[in-house]
């Protein structure tokens, strides 16, 4: 009882106090959803609709400026559609995979760019949606989903038997797989893109004139090579689905 009358006594004074896990949620009926996500997601979303309809407004048969940029944009994606998949099999994934790797891009430099924390909130503060936890397992599971799709759509349930391929000693670990794939495209992009936000933060704290700059700088280029991973690995986990094995 004097240990726990002790305990009691030293709780009457906390020290330190460490909130962890605020957010903006929205209640729609019995559904909860992250406010915080939701909003910096429609401005990505924002951002990336109204470039393409600039764009593609006054399209030239001699691409300049924004129409130029796009096109590029296009031709460096169907690229790396077409080296992961392969050149018979692309063309219906470039839109998916351009579409992974255009939102993440702009949601990581995003959070590299824009002020959102001077946007006050009732609860929690925004941030790049990717980082957030459940936006990145949204990304990874519609990942998996696509190679599934794109597996099943051409081999039928024969698909199913590459599991046991070239030995069905594999299967547990082909199983297995199907298991960790999505779960280290998650946390890849989601550790990286909240240790970045969260040091900047820090030395922005505590050396806030010239020293964080190189950092963000830095940031920026790994942001970008961030959506780049992820959507190489996404389109080469489709390219696998359909690969005929012999």
């Amino acid at each position: 009882m004097e240990i726990i009358d002790g305990l009691a006594f030293y709780n009457a004074f906390p020290l330190a106090e460490l909130e962890v896990g605020q957010h903006l949620y929205w209640h729609i009926g019995n559904l909860k959803v992250h406010g915080q996500v939701f909003i910096t997601s429609w401005v990505v979303i924002a951002i990336l609709v109204i470039a393409s309809i600039a764009a593609t407004r006054n399209v030239q048969r001699i691409p300049s400026g924004l129409q130029n940029f796009m096109e590029y944009a296009l031709e460096f994606l169907r690229d790396l559609a077409k080296n992961q998949i392969g050149e018979k099999e692309y063309r219906p994934w470039v839109p998916f995979v351009g579409t992974l790797f255009l939102f993440i891009f702009v949601a990581n430099w995003s959070g590299a760019l824009v002020p959102w924390k001077l946007i006050e909130l009732p609860e929690g503060e925004l941030a790049a949606p990717t980082s957030d936890i459940n936006t990145t397992v949204a990304f990874a599971l519609l990942t998996s989903l696509a190679y599934f799709y794109a597996g099943l759509s051409k081999k039928g349930l024969g698909y199913f038997a590459g599991y046991a391929q070239p030995t069905p000693i594999l299967l547990p670990f082909k199983v297995l797989e199907d298991f960790t794939k999505p779960l280290s495209l998650s946390f890849r992009l989601f550790g990286n893109i909240l240790a970045d936000e969260l040091v900047v933060a820090v030395l922005v704290l505590l050396v806030p004139l010239f020293v964080p700059l190189p950092v963000m700088a830095l940031g920026l280029f790994t942001s970008a090579i961030q959506a780049l991973i992820f959507a190489t690995l996404a389109a080469a986990y489709i390219g696998e689905a359909m690969e005929d094995h012999h």
